[in-house]
């Protein structure tokens, strides 16, 4: 697997020019998050930031991003993998990040111009994992890059 920045320099340059300014924002706005390549639910391959280990209701364990971005075959994706107070950071603020379409946590997107990036980072800086569990996942601890 490729580092995020061999990664990011093998996109085409409509691409890459996004997917480098979305990788810079979230590097500003959770420097502590260290960046790391892993294989995505689909083809394309993301760049998380933050390793947590989480174990869910049914026993299931492994480890994940706090942060995803990935650029799929229509658009881009950004997840933002916690939650706050009374459900997904996301999916309580989907009003505030563009013209995008919103999960639970994540945020798809056709192009940089449709996300509102000022809002979008702000969630991405409420990144602590302890502050922000998610529906039936218990995480157990910051593998990577994660600082309280």
């Amino acid at each position: 697997m490729p580092t995020p920045a061999e990664f990011l320099a093998s996109l085409p340059d409509d691409r890459r020019a996004t997917m480098t300014t979305l990788h810079k924002a979230i590097r500003k706005a959770v420097p502590k998050l260290a960046p790391f390549m892993t294989a995505g639910m689909g083809p394309s391959p993301f760049i998380g930031y933050g390793k947590y280990h989480y174990k869910s209701a049914s026993g299931r364990e492994g480890d994940w991003f706090t942060i995803g971005l990935v650029a799929g075959k229509s658009g881009y994706a950004l997840h933002v993998c916690v939650g706050g107070e009374g459900g997904y950071l996301v999916e309580k603020n989907a009003s505030k990040l563009g013209q995008v379409k919103t999960g639970r946590s994540c945020i798809n997107f056709k192009k940089l111009e449709d996300l509102n990036l000022a809002a979008t980072m702000a969630l991405v800086k409420r990144k602590r994992r302890s502050e922000c569990p998610l529906d039936g996942i218990v995480t157990t601890r910051a593998t990577t890059g994660m600082v309280s």
